[in-house]
């Protein structure tokens, strides 16, 4: 049965439903990009965009290759943030009640426009990755951003999907609360690990299946995004 994870009050609409696997799967399918993206693309991270830039200052020093592609994925990023902030408020203003699939809808077509440049481009991992690794990369971060924005616009009860350093932190806080007895952090632990472990198989996962099928791999977690699809809460 679908949880209903955040608290509503008097007066007020009820908290939006969401189906318990809604939250590890999209943890899942974040996890999955960002490492196949790593691997695939100068070690590029699509999802945890920010990471780029430990990246690119370690290159300074000790140099590297992929700096114009990882410069670029912060811009692509925040394209993704804007698009899902756009489509969320333009659908919302008119009464929609399937924004949160249609933002899940858009974020599935641009990792089919990743896997697809990534297929049809292959991308050069030369030295230095030209432009189609560039334009690849790209798509791969504007997916991202529109999950990242997703989650903060109509997710935003749910546990964080994309980045796991504060879900891990959170849970090693509420462990030692809840071995005194507090049922409140039991909650919440429950609530967190599915998604850390959605995590943990997604990266596990991509790396596999980008080492087995190249950018072929990314066609199964589109899969998992039309799963997710279907069991969005319809409210949203």
């Amino acid at each position: 049965m679908p949880a209903d994870i955040s608290p509503s009050t008097p007066g007020t609409s009820p908290a939006p439903v969401f189906h318990p696997w809604m939250a590890p799967l999209l943890a899942l399918v974040a996890a999955y990009i960002d490492t196949l993206g790593f691997i695939a693309l100068f070690g590029l991270f699509t999802a945890h965009v920010t990471g780029n830039f430990v990246l690119i200052g370690a290159a300074f020093v000790h140099g590297g290759s992929g700096m114009t592609l990882k410069f670029l994925a912060f811009p692509a990023f925040i394209a993704g943030v804007l698009l899902a902030k756009w489509t969320h408020g333009y659908l919302s203003a008119r009464g929609s009640t399937r924004v949160l699939k249609i933002l899940l809808a858009l974020e599935a077509l641009c990792l089919f426009a990743f896997a697809m440049a990534g297929i049809i481009l292959r991308p050069d991992l030369g030295s230095d990755p030209g432009f189609t690794a560039i334009v690849t990369g790209m798509l791969g971060a504007v997916a991202m951003g529109l999950q990242n924005g997703t989650s903060r616009l109509s997710l935003s009860s749910l546990v964080p999907t994309t980045v796991m350093t504060g879900n891990v932190t959170q849970i090693v806080i509420d462990l030692v609360d809840a071995a005194s007895g507090n049922i409140i952090a039991r909650e919440r632990i429950r609530r967190f690990i599915p998604a850390v472990m959605g995590f943990v198989v997604g990266a596990v996962g991509g790396a596999v299946a980008y080492v087995a099928l190249g950018f072929v791999a990314v066609l199964p977690v589109i899969a998992v995004l039309l799963v997710l699809i279907r069991i969005a809460d319809p409210r949203k």
